[in-house]
Parts: C-alpha cells; structure tokens; sequence
C-alpha cells in the first residue's frame, strides 16, 4: 500500500482518542458526515456559508453606489449597482426582502438625486425608471424561483418515498450478519436511479441482489421494481440461487413484453446473486455480467470472487443460453463480503485513473460494514473531486 492507505490506517487505529475506529476514517475528514437524505453535511454547511454571503451582496451593492455617487463626478452615477441589487436579492430573499431591496435602492437614489438638485431632470428620471424596472423584474423572478422552489421540494419528496418503498434500507442485522447498505446518485440531489439491492433472510439462507439496470428515468426505476420484486419472491420459493436467477430473467422478459419500451430502453440489468446457506461458512455467488464481489479477510486480505463460467447479464436470454453455475467460496468468520455497482470500479480522477478497491483495500481492516461503506463513500469522493460519474451501489455483509 502507498503513504495514503497507510495514513488512513493509522488514523483509523487512534480508537478513542483520534474519534475513529479502525478503518473507519476520523470525524474531522471532511465530507465523512451525512443527514438522513444522504447529503454531506460539510456540503451543506459550505453552501450555507456561501448563501449567507451572497445574501450580504446587495445592501453592499447599494452602500457602495451610494459612496460612488457621493465621491464621484456629477456626471457619473452608480445606478447599475442599484439596479443590481434586487435582481440578486431575487433568488435568494423572501418577497419581503426583495421589495425592501428594491425600495432601498430607489429610496437611495431619490434621496442622492434630490441632494444634488438633479431630481426631476431627464437622466435622473431616466435612473429612477431604470431602477424601478429592475426592481418590479427582480419580484417576478423572486415568485417564479420560489414556485420552481416549492415544486422541486415536492419532487424530492416524492423521490425519496420513491426510494424507500423501491430500495428500503436493510436492517443491520440479518440472519446473524452485520449488514450495512448504501446508494449514491450521481447527479447531485438525486435520490433515485437504476442501480438497486436486495437483502432476504430465507429458508435457504441470507440471500442478497446487486444489480444495474441499463438506462435512466422512469424507465429504470420501472425495471428495478421489476428485479426486486421478483427476486424477494423467487428467493423465498426457489431452492437453489440459480433457480432464483430464471426467475428474475423470466420476470424481465415477460415485464418487457408486458410494458411497451420497457424491454427496449432497459434492454438488460447486470446482476450478482449471493447466498450464505444456514450453518456453513461458505458463499454462493451467480454473476450476470456484473463487477466481480469482493471478500474482505480478517487479516487485511482481499479476495476477488471471479465467476468460472462468464453469463450473459439478465434480460439478453434471447443471444443464448447458458445455464447458471453457482461458485462456492469459503466465508470465514470476520470476512466481509463487499457487493457493489461499476458506480465504485469506473469513478475516475481528473487523469482518468480509476478508482481500484481491491488495491485501496488490501490490508486494512474494518470492525462493521457501516465503516466500510463510508470510507468507500469519501474515497470516491475525493479520488474523483466530487462524486460518483454514474450511480453507485454498495452493499456489505459481515460475518461476526
């Protein structure tokens, strides 16, 4: 590992003292911290912090066009500024505020223009008006930004309600395993895509979905209803994890035949099936075209669970059958199994790297899939300078 990985494990090993359990990245790291919607609250506080200053902009605006006029020539007046401030005070106050910027800007220049005896004259009218044009605009743009405002509130609600009935969180704990389960949107503020997982606790064991659904919008969300509504019902009634992936590409191919533009647009939805039967240490895995899981040991090692038997994604039945094969590997007490979407694999930098997990997380260790998720999280973040490029995923399942 490079001088990054090994900072970062001695800042997860300060315990107590450093705020951080192993692995886990100290509190002070910025973007670590989310709210309840998933958003960074150290994004949150900078665009706060940038709000209020820009708020400060036009009675600014307005102190420094009334110490132009006063120092300046006659022939010189500072009404751009004036004319400036309610139109920036407009997406940002209230309708109140907007008007009482308005009327300060107009009141400021009445009461310079009657100072200089030039109130009534043709190029101090031809100010007031100027002014007051850009006051009465400034107040429609402000109705119209808190209208956009108040539709773009209802729409994230509905989104996030969206997302919760489609992609419920997990609990922690399933069927004897931590769980930990996290989605990052790539367009920012979004809440909702095409990438999706599962977790079920079955008669055949703990049984877990990663998928992605090719495309965006409405479309994808339809499929990814689809996936897991088919899958919570096969993972309970079918007795083998390849039996369970007939059935979500029965469900997908009789959906698409279902749903004109369906099968058209979500054509296909890579996928990775895993299960841990009841009593052995041991998982099962079925890969549909999906980035390889990982298998995080206890001791910092990192094994790459590569199929023996390549498969089509799900929904392309049509190019050829092949009949699934389930791999087995060993699932050793302390493992985490690390499930994701190509969102992690293709995040690159501003030089094109991308990001690699298996390299980032060889030797180091984390005491809960929650710590694991969130470093992957702000490692992205950072390694990309902002965010995922596309949807990502992550769900991890730890054996204690």
């Amino acid at each position: 590992m490079g001088k990054r990985g090994d900072a970062e494990n001695e800042t997860g090993e300060q315990g107590a003292d450093g705020g951080a359990a192993e692995g886990r990245p100290a509190k002070k790291r910025g973007g670590g911290e989310r709210d309840p919607l998933g958003n960074y609250k150290s994004d949150r506080r900078t665009r706060s912090r940038s709000r209020r200053l820009v708020r400060l902009l036009p009675g600014l605006l307005i102190v420094v066009g009334i110490a132009f006029d006063e120092a300046a020539p006659p022939r010189f007046n500072a009404s751009p500024l004036y004319a400036a401030a309610p139109l920036i005070a407009a997406p940002f106050f209230s309708l109140h505020g907007t008007l009482l910027t308005g009327g300060t800007a107009l009141a400021a220049v009445v009461l310079l223009q009657w100072q200089a005896g030039t109130l009534g004259g043709v190029d101090s009218t031809t100010e007031l008006l100027t002014v007051l044009t850009c006051s009465l605009l400034a107040l429609l743009s402000n109705r119209l930004v808190s209208r956009s405002g108040e539709e773009l509130a209802t729409a994230r609600n509905i989104a996030e309600a969206a997302q919760r009935a489609v992609l419920p969180i997990p609990a922690e704990r399933i069927g004897g395993f931590d769980i930990a389960a996290r989605y990052e949107a790539a367009q920012a503020d979004a809440l909702i895509g095409g990438d999706l997982y599962a977790v079920q606790e079955t008669p055949h064991g703990v049984r877990l979905l990663v998928g992605d659904v090719r495309g965006k919008g409405l479309g994808a969300v339809e499929a990814v209803a689809v996936v897991i509504g088919a899958f919570r019902e096969a993972a309970e009634q079918e007795s083998s994890l390849e039996m369970v992936a007939q059935r979500l590409e029965r469900a997908l191919a009789r959906e698409g035949v279902r749903r004109e533009g369906l099968d058209q647009f979500e054509g296909f939805t890579t996928a990775l099936l895993a299960e841990i039967p009841p009593g052995q240490s041991v998982v099962r895995t079925v890969n549909r075209g999906h980035p390889e899981p990982l298998l995080l040991h206890g001791d910092g090692r990192v094994g790459v669970l590569v199929p023996t038997q390549p498969a089509l994604p799900l929904g392309m039945g049509d190019l050829g059958v092949w009949p699934d094969r389930a791999d087995a590997t060993p699932f050793p007490a302390g493992a985490t199994l690390l499930l994701f979407t190509d969102g992690l694999t293709e995040a690159r930098d501003g030089r094109g790297v991308f990001y690699d997990p298996v390299a980032r997380l060889t030797g180091r260790r984390f005491d809960a899939p929650d710590h694991l998720l969130e470093t992957l999280s702000e490692e992205v973040r950072m390694h990309t300078g902002g965010g995922p490029q596309d949807d990502m995923a992550l769900l991890a399942l730890r054996r204690p």
